[in-house]
């Protein structure tokens, strides 16, 4: 048996690549918090157009969602495949084809979302894929809910990492992740992906960013106090190392009984706050949202397309 393969089933009889700790027996089929077996399992692979303007450019990000989640926020805009409600099974060598694919269709890059569960197997399609000629920049997508030792497994492997950083709050983490370490969990995974890619690379012609972090930030109502902790933790940690993205696009899915405080967006005065904060402390390499980027519609169809 390859060391490889010793690896995989190592890891996968006893999963424990997020925080969550599960332990679960996920080569024998069972599932532990993400809801996810072995088997790779994703909604949608596409050309998506609705990243920051460095990731999505003209031509679109070949962003593949992935089936489950460590995190499940209460608020998800992507409720369906987090709580593994939509998609398909698909196998490693799919996953590879998928990638080049993408690539075929001028994707700026391939863009991995909410990929933790699948470490191990999308490092292997990411190395298959890399060997039959994929080039393109590989995005990894998360809301930072990460183990520094799993991230360590796509060193080499991811060029642009795209982490949210959510809360600072402990209560808040609780409230709405179930996750109340996730700050300093969060904050350990950003460190390692700074770490890895290093400093923005931009392409001189596209602008398409090549290599680089941005850490996104979702204004939450009435958590703008919050906000400013997370962009004051960011930038005096990195300061321009990193890009920091200040996101308005916050849209209620349904009615939330037990946070009726989500029960609306954020207003432009919370969010205008939380932009002159980050302007006041200096921030420049920074991306904000102007218009009505809180709709529904931004939300893709997670129909199986693609896989």
């Amino acid at each position: 048996m390859k060391k490889e393969e010793a690896d995989y089933i190592k890891i996968m009889s006893d999963c424990t690549l997020c925080p969550r700790n599960c332990h679960a027996d996920r080569l024998g089929g069972k599932t532990g918090y993400c809801g996810q077996t072995a088997e790779i399992k994703a909604a949608r692979a596409a050309l998506h157009f609705w990243e920051e303007p460095c990731i999505s450019g003209d031509n679109g990000s070949g962003t593949v969602f992935f089936s489950g989640c460590v995190l499940r926020c209460v608020f998800c805009q992507n409720r369906n495949i987090a709580e593994s409600r939509a998609g398909r099974e698909i196998t490693v060598e799919r996953l590879a084809d998928i990638f080049l694919e993408l690539q075929e269709k001028k994707a700026n890059n391939i863009n991995l979302v909410t990929p933790t569960h699948f470490v191990p197997q999308i490092a292997l399609a990411l190395e298959r894929a890399k060997e039959a000629g994929l080039r393109i920049p590989v995005v990894y997508n998360t809301g930072s809910y990460e183990k520094a030792d799993t991230l360590k497994r796509m060193d080499g492997l991811v060029d642009i990492y795209l982490p949210d950083m959510k809360y600072v709050s402990p209560a808040l983490a609780q409230r709405y992740s179930h996750a109340p370490d996730y700050f300093e969990t969060a904050s350990l995974a950003v460190a390692e992906m700074v770490r890895q890619v290093g400093e923005p690379v931009f392409d001189g012609n596209t602008g398409l960013m090549k290599k680089g972090v941005i850490v996104r930030h979702l204004v939450l109502p009435g958590c703008t106090a919050d906000s400013k902790k997370v962009i004051r933790y960011l930038y005096q940690t990195y300061g321009d190392r990193i890009f920091i993205s200040i996101m308005n696009q916050y849209t209620p899915i349904g009615e939330f009984l037990e946070s009726p405080e989500l029960n609306r967006r954020v207003s432009r005065r919370e969010y205008d706050r939380v932009v002159d904060f980050a302007l006041e402390l200096g921030v420049e390499n920074g991306f904000i949202q102007e218009g009505e980027t809180a709709e529904e519609s931004f939300i893709p169809e997670f129909d199986g397309e693609g896989l």
